[in-house]
């Protein structure tokens, strides 16, 4: 049975959507929660695919996080390996970096549900080819990164231009969190630690704003 490596940092990100999409297909996923046990030192040796989510640290923290040496170093390793990859939101920037992009804080904090422009290139692809054109996507960040070399950028929004890229035919980068629904934000709002991280990151109006939008 094939099997899907998760890189997890904080307790409500999941993989949302994802998951029944996963499970149907016929994978075992397995959960590494770097924020409970930063110290791990998994490995992609007898996985099929590799999946990295979303954290409130950045890439340039990697005196303050040790891990982030640990999952770029995996990350490298899947790319050699041809392992399926797939990076949401500080995930993306992970593997926009260990492509060699520049991964820097942003100038605007990117925050709820906000519009998503998707380029031709998307209608080309795969995975975003029934996408239209401007889609309303779920947004949590204060980073950006180029898009890397050799990739095929998919989509940009109006605060920030890198919101989606693919790297060969099997390795994605997100910026935007597709993978959100209504049980995600309900357990991301219900949670008291979540949210005050939340509220400290984009202020208590941005995440009742959310609030409004998600009913």
């Amino acid at each position: 049975m094939p099997k899907i490596l998760v890189f997890q940092h904080v307790a409500h990100e999941i993989l949302g959507t994802l998951t029944p999409l996963l499970k149907q297909s016929g994978m075992r996923i397995r959960f590494v929660n770097f924020d409970r046990t930063p110290e791990e030192q998994p490995t992609i040796e007898k996985y099929h695919g590799l999946v990295v989510l979303g954290g409130w640290m950045g890439v340039y923290e990697s005196d303050r996080y040790s891990h982030i040496k640990t999952e770029c170093h995996l990350i490298e390793e899947a790319l050699k390996k041809e392992i399926p990859i797939l990076g949401i939101c500080f995930g993306a920037q992970l593997l926009a970096h260990t492509l060699g992009s520049n991964v820097r804080r942003h100038t605007h904090k990117e925050v709820g549900w906000q519009k998503v422009q998707f380029f031709s290139s998307a209608k080309e692809d795969k995975i975003f080819s029934h996408f239209q054109k401007e889609e309303i996507l779920f947004q949590m960040h204060g980073d950006t990164f180029d898009i890397p070399s050799n990739s095929v950028q998919l989509a940009s929004s109006e605060l920030c231009s890198s919101q989606a890229f693919r790297y060969g035919e099997k390795v994605y980068g997100l910026q935007f969190h597709l993978e959100t629904d209504a049980a995600k934000i309900e357990r991301f709002l219900n949670d008291p630690e979540s949210r005050e991280d939340a509220e400290r990151f984009a202020g208590v109006s941005a995440i009742e704003a959310i609030e409004k939008d998600s009913t």
